[in-house]
């Protein structure tokens, strides 16, 4: 019974800290739209692609923050979560390794880091995602 509760709660914690990160990056990214806009399209990697991904962007941010608040979407959620975050966590890195100008659209709070704590703030939500995603039946409906 113990375990139980544990991974229940381990599953609700980590579901409310994806929620929280991808709404609030999604509602910074509108707030400063036209400085995320900006950011996009200096980058060497997408900017051929910034006119639609500054709509993308948020937009997925905020479709998988509501899928974690529909119980029946929440493994959906988990695994959309880890994909987003795979795929920004790559970006990074082909920007340190690839790219002698670094823009930087994070905004908000994620403005502050360097892109190297950006780089371990993304592993630590990977991981989050991954422990969210290994205990999400516990938080399943009984059927």
């Amino acid at each position: 019974m113990l375990f139980t509760y544990n991974s229940k709660f381990i599953a609700i914690l980590a579901k409310s800290m994806l929620i929280l990160l991808f709404v609030y990056a999604a509602t910074n990214k509108l707030i400063e739209f036209d400085e995320f806009n900006t950011q996009l399209s200096k980058s060497p990697i997408i900017a051929a692609f910034a006119d639609w991904l500054v709509y993308v962007i948020p937009i997925t941010e905020l479709m998988i923050g509501f899928l974690f608040l529909i119980n029946w979407f929440t493994t959906l959620a988990f695994y959309a979560s880890f994909s987003l975050l795979i795929m920004f966590t790559t970006y990074i890195v082909l920007i340190m390794k690839f790219s002698e100008f670094i823009p930087c659209s994070c905004g908000g709070v994620l403005d502050q880091l360097g892109w190297g704590q950006h780089l371990i703030f993304n592993l630590v939500f990977i991981i989050i995602t991954g422990i969210g995603l290994y205990q999400v039946d516990s938080i399943k409906p009984l059927k």
